[in-house]
C-alpha cells in the first residue's frame, strides 16, 4: 500500500491542497450527478426539475462532506470521507416516483432517514461484529464492486453503446493509466500526490487535441443557481417510507464498510464512536437533502481509492473538495466543465484507483489466521458478493424487496461474512494451514 504522504490532520500548502481537492472532485462528481440524472430521465421530469435535483445534490454533497470531515459535536467521522447521492436508493425512488412523484420520494426519504439517525447510536455495538476477517472481505467487495464501473468508463460508456470498447477509447484509457502508474511509481512530491488529477489533465489535453471534447453542456449551463428548498414539496406514502427505510438499513451496512475501508487507507483505527458519528452525519445529511430537494446520501467508496493510490489522507484536502462541490452547486457551469471530461480519460485513472482498494483488502486478509473456517468465510462471502455484482439479473425474478436488500454485492458479501463469522464454530484445535 502507498505510504501516507499527508496524514489525516495535516494541511498541505493551499495551492497543492486545491489540486488534491480537484483530484477527489473528479473521482466523485460523476457519481454525485448520476442519481438525479437517472431519476430525471426515468420519471421524465422537465429539464428544469432535473437541474434542481442536480444542483441540490452538488451543493448538499459539499455541505455534508465538510461536516463529515471536520465534525460538529457528535456528528461526523472526522476523516476524509466524500459524501454524495447514493444508487442504493434508486430502485425505491423510481417505484415511489411513478406513483407519488418527486414529492413522495423526498417525503419518504425524510422519514426513512430516522432509521439511519437512530441506528447511528447502536454503531459501537455494531463495530464489534467487524473483526479483521469481516473487514477484509468488506474492503475487497468494495473494490470488486467498483471495477465494473471503471471498466465501463475505460471502454467509453455502457455495454451496448455504439462506440463501447472502440480501440480509440481503449488506447486513451490505457495512455492515462500508464501516466498515472508512472507518476505514482516514479514521481516525487506533488507529481506522486496529485498523480490522478495530473493523469486526467494530460488525457484531457490529448482528447481536446483530438477533438473529443463536447462543450455544449458548458455553453448551456446557468452561471448561477440558487438552492430551492422544498421545490417539489413533500408527501408521505406509507409504502414509500417502508421502501426507503429498507434502503437506509442497507446503506448503514455499506457506509460502515466504507468507513472501515477508509480507516485502513488512512491508517486510522475505526472505533464505534467513529462509526456513530459517520452514520449520524449520513442520516442527518440525507434528511437535509430531502428538505433541499435532492435524493439521499451515503459515503463514496471511489475516493477511498484516491487515498490508497496517492497516500494523501488529509481531511483538510477533502474539506476543500466539499467547498468546491458547494461552488459547483451554486455555479453549474463549473460542474458542467468537469462533466465534459471523456469517460475513457476517467477510466484510465479509475481502474487503477478501484484496483488499489482490492489490493488493500487482500493485504488485510493476508494478516488473518489461515484456517479452513476462515477460508470458507472468505470464499463464500466474496463468491456470492461477486455473483450479484457481475450478474445483477440473478435477482430479477425475486420479489422487489429482496432485490432492494441484496442488489448490492457489497451488502451481500458484508452480511454473509458477518453472519458466517458469528455462526461457524471457531475450533482452536483446528489444524492450521502453514503460510
Amino acid at each position: 500500500m502507498q505510504n501516507i504522504l499527508y496524514p489525516v490532520d495535516s494541511k498541505p500548502p493551499f495551492g497543492l491542497t486545491l489540486l488534491l481537492a480537484a483530484q477527489h472532485l473528479l473521482a466523485a462528481l460523476g457519481g454525485i450527478i448520476a442519481v438525479p440524472l437517472v431519476l430525471g430521465a426515468v420519471l421524465k421530469l422537465p429539464t428544469e426539475d432535473t437541474i434542481v435535483l442536480v444542483n441540490a445534490a452538488l451543493l448538499i454533497s459539499g455541505v455534508v462532506t465538510i461536516i463529515q470531515c471536520q465534525g460538529v459535536g457528535p456528528i461526523g467521522l472526522r476523516l476524509p470521507s466524500v459524501m454524495g447521492t447514493s444508487f442504493t436508493f434508486v430502485a425505491a425512488a423510481i417505484a415511489i416516483g411513478f406513483e407519488h412523484g418527486v414529492a413522495g420520494i423526498l417525503g419518504s426519504s425524510l422519514v426513512g432517514s430516522l432509521v439511519m439517525i437512530i441506528g447511528s447510536f447502536f454503531m459501537p455495538y455494531v463495530r464489534k461484529l467487524f473483526p479483521p476477517i469481516v473487514t477484509g472481505v468488506v474492503v475487497m467487495m468494495i473494490g470488486l464492486s467498483l471495477v465494473p464501473v471503471a471498466v465501463d468508463w475505460f471502454a467509453g460508456g455502457q455495454r451496448g453503446d455504439a462506440h463501447y470498447a472502440d480501440p480509440a477509447n481503449l488506447a486513451m484509457a490505457t495512455f492515462v493509466l500508464i501516466v498515472v502508474v508512472g507518476l505514482v511509481q516514479w514521481g516525487k512530491g506533488i507529481f506522486s500526490a496529485a498523480a490522478i488529477v495530473i493523469g486526467i489533465m494530460v488525457g484531457y489535453v490529448v482528447a481536446l487535441a483530438l477533438g473529443w471534447i463536447n462543450f455544449d453542456s458548458v455553453k448551456n449551463a446557468d452561471i448561477v443557481a440558487v438552492p430551492q428548498p422544498l421545490h417539489f414539496g413533500l408527501s408521505f406514502p406509507i409504502a414509500g417510507i417502508i421502501g426507503m427505510s429498507i434502503a437506509y438499513l442497507v446503506t448503514i451496512v455499506e457506509s460502515s464498510g466504507n468507513f472501515l475501508a477508509l480507516g485502513n487507507a488512512t491508517q486510522t483505527e475505526i472505533t464505534g464512536k467513529h462509526l456513530r458519528g459517520g452514520v449520524l452525519c449520513d442520516g442527518l445529511g440525507s434528511a437535509l437533502a430531502a428538505i433541499m430537494s435532492t435524493t439521499p446520501f451515503s459515503s463514496f467508496s471511489q475516493n477511498i481509492g484516491v487515498i490508497s493510490l496517492t497516500g494523501v489522507a488529509s481531511r483538510y484536502v477533502v474539506t476543500v473538495m466539499g467547498v468546491l462541490l458547494v461552488l459547483a452547486g451554486i455555479f453549474p457551469v463549473f460542474g458542467a466543465l468537469i462533466v465534459s471530461i471523456p469517460m475513457p480519460v476517467l477510466g484510465g485513472a479509475g481502474l487503477m484507483m478501484f484496483a488499489m482498494i482490492i489490493a488493500a483488502g487482500i493485504q488485510m486478509l493476508d494478516k488473518v489466521e489461515r484456517s479452513k473456517r476462515n477460508g470458507l468465510i472468505i470464499a463464500i462471502s466474496i463468491g456470492c458478493g461477486l455473483a450479484v455484482t457481475t450478474r445483477p439479473e440473478l435477482l430479477d425474478k425475486l420479489p422487489s424487496f429482496v432485490k432492494e436488500i441484496f442488489g448490492s454485492g457489497i451488502t451481500v458479501g458484508s452480511l454473509l461474512a458477518l453472519i458466517l463469522n458469528l455462526v461457524l464454530p471457531n475450533d482452536k484445535e483446528e489444524t492450521k494451514v502453514e503460510h
